[in-house]
């Protein structure tokens, strides 16, 4: 991640934090996808309209760019969370509420995974 990363809008009222390699990865897979062009156009204009291309600074910190700070509504406190091949950044009480929301659901969420 040392070349820098993405930042876009989550689905959720977060940013996402996309390696280049992972970034490039969701193109490749958005376009390769068989969706009617209307819903397609939708969903690329809401990921990579909104993104921006940010580089890491000598002591390794990045600036977040004030739309998606406000989209996601991030103040002085960024909550940071793993998911998968990218990273979450999140309002410290938003998170809290999403986390409370997901554990009390991941047991249903596992469960219609094995149905699949």
């Amino acid at each position: 991640m040392r070349d820098g990363v993405i930042l876009t809008k989550g689905i959720e009222k977060c940013i996402d934090v996309y390696p280049l390699n992972e970034w490039n990865r969701l193109a490749d897979t958005l376009a390769a996808k068989v969706v009617t062009p209307a819903n397609l156009r939708r969903l690329n204009r809401a990921i990579f309209g909104s993104a921006f291309s940010v580089s890491f600074d000598g002591q390794g910190r990045i600036t977040l760019p004030v739309p998606l700070r406000t989209y996601a509504d991030i103040g002085d406190t960024v909550m940071v969370v793993g998911a998968n091949a990218r990273v979450e950044l999140w309002n410290e009480e938003l998170w809290r509420s999403e986390a409370a929301s997901a554990g009390e659901q991941v047991e249903d969420i596992v469960e219609s995974l094995g149905a699949q």
